[in-house]
C-alpha cells in the first residue's frame, strides 16, 4: 500500500478553499443586505432634526393612542383619544416588513365608526404600518407602528 503524502499544493488547495467559501458567503450576506435596505428616511436629516421638537408636541398634544391587529383577513388600525375613536381627515399607510420593501403594500384604510379598517391578507411574523393621518385641526400625526401577527 503506497502512502499518501500531504504536499504544499494540498494545504494551498486548502486555504484557497476555506477561504473561498468564507469570503463568498461575506459578499452574499453583504449584497443581500444592501439589496434589502429600504432607504432613507428623511433627503436631509439635520433640516428634519430642526422642526422634530415642534412636531413631536403638536403630536402629544393630540393625545392619541394607536393600536393594530390583524383578525380574520382584516386590518384594524385604532387610533383613539380621551373621548374615544378619532376620525381623521385624512389617513395613509403603507404596510410592509422592517428590514424589505418587497412585501409593501398601501392598504384603503375606511374608517368604520370606532376603527380603520381594510381587507390585507398578511403572513405570520412582524410588519411595520408607518402611517400618516391629518388630524381635524390640521395637524400632522406620523408614527410608525409594529404589528404582530401570529395565527
Amino acid at each position: 500500500m503506497t502512502e499518501r503524502r500531504i504536499t504544499g499544493y494540498h494545504v494551498l488547495f486548502g486555504f484557497v478553499m476555506a477561504f473561498g467559501v468564507i469570503i463568498s458567503v461575506n459578499l452574499f450576506l453583504a449584497f443581500s443586505a444592501v439589496k434589502t435596505f429600504p432607504g432613507l428616511e428623511v433627503k436631509n436629516s439635520y433640516v428634519a432634526s430642526q422642526q422634530f421638537n415642534v412636531q413631536k408636541a403638536a403630536q402629544e398634544a393630540l393625545g392619541w393612542k394607536i393600536g393594530a391587529d390583524h383578525s380574520d383577513g382584516m386590518l384594524i388600525l385604532s387610533i383613539t383619544d380621551a373621548n374615544g375613536p378619532v376620525e381623521v381627515q385624512s389617513i395613509t399607510a403603507t404596510l410592509g416588513r422592517a428590514t424589505t420593501v418587497a412585501d409593501d403594500l398601501t392598504p384603503d384604510l375606511v374608517f368604520n365608526g370606532t376603527a380603520y379598517v381594510a381587507p390585507v391578507a398578511l403572513r405570520d411574523g412582524n410588519w411595520n404600518i408607518r402611517m400618516v393621518a391629518l388630524a381635524p385641526d390640521g395637524t400632522t400625526f406620523q408614527q410608525r407602528v409594529i404589528l404582530h401577527v401570529v395565527r
